[in-house]
């Protein structure tokens, strides 16, 4: 805190500068939600809420062209199964290539590590033929399936767990008669904690606001998930910009959300590891 006191008036500038830089689109976004699509090309553009938010919400779920409720549905599904998932499995990987000694540790774990090299747009064609063998295109475990598991997350649950998880204590465990399942669920994942609710977090971020594959595999509109419920939203000859606007701030409720719930133990876990570090 002394430190923090200490600080010049430059930084604190700084640092209110880049607050509203990056707070001002987001409240700008809700202004122009709250208003009818005039508000766009007003000169100068309003900077205070309207009243046409509850209008323009009725309008939005009302559009049968987005099926916006569906796609939020949807994409809480596919988001929450996919980071309980990355998590999981994560965690439990990364727990075995840091802690256990098997035969081709250090090779799969380069296996892994390369994966993440390869960029996203290589692997839709293959991942599409392969969905499309298992009959599984226009529905959610399509969308839900390629996203289970991330290179990423294996390797960062690895780099933590090497660090947060001691080898006396396993083997303390393992004294008292535990096994491999229970020293995992009792000793190692209470301390990847913090490391797991930031990848939980970027997962959750990142499947919600995926858009390329969901729009690779579902061709039903009818059953879209958010960020293609906005898509059909500005498509067409005429955008109206009210409801546009209006579907992107509620489709950014959820990350808010999720963030002021875990945003403590978030905030620990990336503290914690600078510290380390």
């Amino acid at each position: 805190m002394s430190r923090l006191w200490r600080a010049s008036p430059l930084t604190y500038f700084a640092l209110i500068a880049a607050t509203v830089l990056s707070v001002f689109p987001i409240y700008w976004m809700f202004v122009v939600a709250s208003r009818s699509s005039d508000a766009m090309g007003q000169l100068p553009p309003p900077m205070t809420p309207g009243g046409n938010l509850g209008a323009n919400i009725s309008r939005l779920f009302a559009n049968t062209d987005a099926y916006f409720l569906t796609g939020l549905i949807n994409s809480a599904i596919v988001a929450i199964t996919v980071t309980v998932s990355v998590v999981f499995f994560s965690t439990l990987a990364g727990f075995a290539f840091a802690k256990l000694r098997f035969r081709g540790r250090n090779g799969l774990l380069m296996i892994i590590i390369a994966t993440m090299m390869v960029p996203t747009q290589l692997g839709i064609i293959p991942l599409y033929i392969l969905m499309t063998k298992l009959n599984l295109n226009d529905r959610l475990p399509a969308v839900i399936l390629p996203a289970l598991v991330t290179g990423f997350g294996v390797f960062m649950m690895r780099q933590y767990a090497g660090q947060a998880v001691s080898t006396e204590l396993i083997e303390a465990a393992r004294v008292d008669g535990c096994g491999t399942a229970r020293i995992y669920w009792n000793v190692v994942l209470p301390a990847l904690r913090p490391a797991a609710a930031v990848l939980g977090l970027l997962t959750f971020m990142t499947t919600w606001n995926d858009f390329l594959w969901p729009y690779a595999v579902l061709n039903d509109p009818e059953n879209p998930t958010v960020q293609l419920s906005l898509r059909a939203l500005s498509d067409g000859y005429y955008q109206d910009m009210s409801q546009v606007f209006t579907g992107t701030a509620i489709a950014t409720l959820p990350l808010l959300l999720v963030f002021v719930l875990f945003g403590r133990q978030i905030i620990g876990g990336i503290m914690e590891g600078a510290v380390k570090a």
